[in-house]
């Protein structure tokens, strides 16, 4: 199957200070089999959602050690993985140890995700955690060859499951999709980090035409 095929090309990245959460193992957080558990999750995800109506991708820029690190899954913690297979229909568990571990981001993203019923399918411009050297538990912004090859896999990515928009949450993410030689529209709304929280919240209320709810201690 296609997204089989998409799996194991995304398992099969390597660069220099990243972790790919579909072949790397972390040996602090990580069961023994959490890279296939992470894996066989996306790929199941990604069956479903090319077989359904997918309104949008929603697009951030890289995973973060707090959260597509630990899950293998964009814009996702610890905290949000059983809920985000359960909107595709199918069941997760935790593929790392101990407590769960919640991130900023992802708190915010799912605030909204959890209001909004239709088809949304989340990535990233680079689909693995880039990391400073030396530090795998710490978060950089992806390079340009990295930002090269994560272009190609997010091309790849909008053929199979043919959306009919693409969210790109922050500049990075608007640039990048920018780049892409594709028809599909494209939406830029402002990445919720950094004091856009508000403004992320509004932008996404008023695209799925959510009343806005007060923001409790999301940051």
């Amino acid at each position: 199957m296609a997204t089989h095929s998409f799996v194991r090309a995304l398992a099969a990245l390597s660069f220099d200070n990243c972790f790919n959460p579909y072949s790397d193992r972390c040996e602090v957080h990580d069961l023994p089999d959490a890279p296939q558990r992470r894996a066989a999750l996306l790929s199941a995800m990604l069956s479903r959602a090319q077989s359904q109506d997918v309104d949008a991708v929603w697009i951030g820029r890289d995973l973060g050690y707090r959260g597509g690190r630990r899950t293998g899954l964009a814009l996702t913690d610890d905290i949000h993985i059983v809920r985000h297979a359960d909107r595709w229909g199918i069941s997760a568990d935790r593929p790392t140890i101990g407590s769960a571990v919640s991130e900023r981001t992802a708190a915010v993203i799912w605030s909204m995700l959890e209001r909004i019923e239709a088809g949304i399918f989340l990535w990233n411009v680079f689909p693995l955690h880039p990391h400073d050297m030396g530090s795998p538990f710490t978060n950089r912004q992806h390079n340009v060859r990295e930002r090269r090859a994560g272009e190609e896999v997010l091309g790849r990515l909008i053929q199979l499951l043919k959306p009919r928009r693409i969210v790109a949450i922050g500049n990075d993410a608007a640039m990048a999709v920018a780049r892409l030689e594709s028809l599909v529209p494209i939406v830029s709304v402002r990445h919720p980090s950094y004091g856009g929280q508000r403004q992320f919240m509004d932008q996404i209320s008023e695209m799925y035409s959510i009343i806005p709810t007060q923001q409790v201690g999301l940051f």
